[in-house]
């Protein structure tokens, strides 16, 4: 059965009329697993653009990626009154973007569903210029998503245990009569789903070492179909290196964390130089009575950060067409990359960096020691087939 796409707003030119045409043929059946996107860009859209690409019986409804404050706002209410009832409706799939509490709330027919909400990325920790009482309802809404969904599903460990592990201190921000025992509610409901990623064809740009050590790390010579899914999705549509990738174009928001790097960054960004919390470095020496409760989660103003990454899938296709990783210690990067990809202080970064502007054959015929097929949507395709599968429900 053919999938349908509805992005609410307007759609102009051939793009437009491509969706049009999908939204008329997906409707001479039933649609059973309901997908919606109050953020479509960057890799919200990459995620639900290839879960409507693999799935049958599904329909996707989204919103704009801009004004992500607005989205996580009141994107609800729009939904609510844009999406249709339909009683073929099985499961509800969502970012955290959008505030499933109230959506349920004004569709008891949608509460009834078995509902996903997937995290690109936790409010409890996202670091924020000035700490406002208005910013503590984003982070509140995602904490209500959680308690309304059935399944919570991140796409890293650290942002699962930094969401999980912050929601005692984030309630200690209301004044008085603080809900108790919430992560415990929460956390059974909870797994791990790296973001998938579809990677390119790249041999055409490739120098023949690394092309036959990719080959091998993907196992292509020995699983054929699973090397063409790998490189369908871009082959027809390369036509330079600019076109490697999808989706670099996509505007950086503070709502998706993982846009704000490009394939240029994948060896190392400056401003993490200038701006690089070591984790040794990121708990506060003082007591919980000094300190308040926003400066814990968000770091303080005064305390230098790296890049807030909760799952870095940019630096994974980069490395993925040749390049050297160079990370922090900190964030979601230890789960992927190995230990000698990874430096703990500025010290260390200046060393490599040193290092390899002396001997830049290092970097350049260097071949990665990572793992990279785990990540890609040929091996996670078949998780997220079975999240978004469920036996009928007799109430429904």
């Amino acid at each position: 059965m053919a999938s349908v796409r509805r992005r609410l707003g307007r759609s102009g030119g051939q793009e437009g009329e491509t969706r049009r045409r999908r939204v008329c043929e997906g409707l001479k059946g039933p649609m059973s697993v309901l997908i919606i996107e109050a953020f479509y860009g960057g890799s919200h859209k990459q995620l639900v653009d290839l879960l409507q690409e693999d799935l049958e019986n599904c329909v996707l409804y989204t919103l704009p990626a801009k004004k992500w404050h607005w989205r996580a706002r009141t994107s609800a209410l729009y939904f609510f009154q844009n999406i249709p009832m339909s009683e073929h409706y099985r499961i509800l799939f969502a970012s955290s973007v959008l505030n499933l509490t109230e959506l349920v709330a004004l569709r008891p027919d949608l509460g009834k569903l078995k509902k996903i909400l997937y995290f690109h990325e936790n409010q409890l920790v996202y670091p924020v210029k000035k700490c406002q009482e208005r910013d503590f309802q984003y982070g509140y809404n995602q904490i209500l998503s959680c308690l309304v969904a059935d399944v919570v599903v991140f796409n890293s460990v650290f942002n699962m245990e930094s969401f999980l592990t912050n929601i005692g201190k984030f309630m200690k921000l209301i004044p008085d009569h603080r809900p108790e025992d919430l992560e415990s509610i929460i956390r059974p409901k909870c797994q791990v789903i790296y973001f998938p990623i579809k990677f390119p064809d790249v041999s055409r740009f490739m120098p023949k070492h690394k092309m036959r050590h990719l080959q091998k790390t993907l196992s292509l010579t020995k699983n054929s179909s699973a090397a063409s899914t790998v490189a369908l999705p871009f082959q027809r549509e390369q036509g330079g290196p600019e076109n490697l990738l999808t989706d670099f174009d996509a505007k950086p928001g503070p709502c998706d964390a993982a846009q704000q790097e490009n394939l240029g960054s994948s060896l190392m960004q400056e401003s993490s130089l200038k701006t690089c919390n070591w984790s040794n470095n990121s708990s506060s020496h003082r007591g919980e009575s000094e300190q308040n409760p926003c400066d814990s989660l968000s770091g303080g103003d005064d305390q230098p950060r790296p890049l807030h990454i909760v799952w870095p899938h940019r630096w994974l296709e980069a490395v993925y067409c040749g390049c050297y990783p160079l990370c922090p210690k900190d964030l979601a990067y230890p789960e992927i990359f190995p230990a000698e990809y990874l430096y703990s202080t500025p010290e260390q970064l200046s060393k490599r960096l040193r290092n390899f502007c002396k001997r830049p054959d290092i970097v350049r015929k260097h071949l990665y020691k990572g793992e990279m097929t785990p990540f890609s949507w040929a091996a996670l395709h078949g998780k997220f087939r079975s999240l978004l599968t469920t036996e009928p429900r007799e109430d429904l």
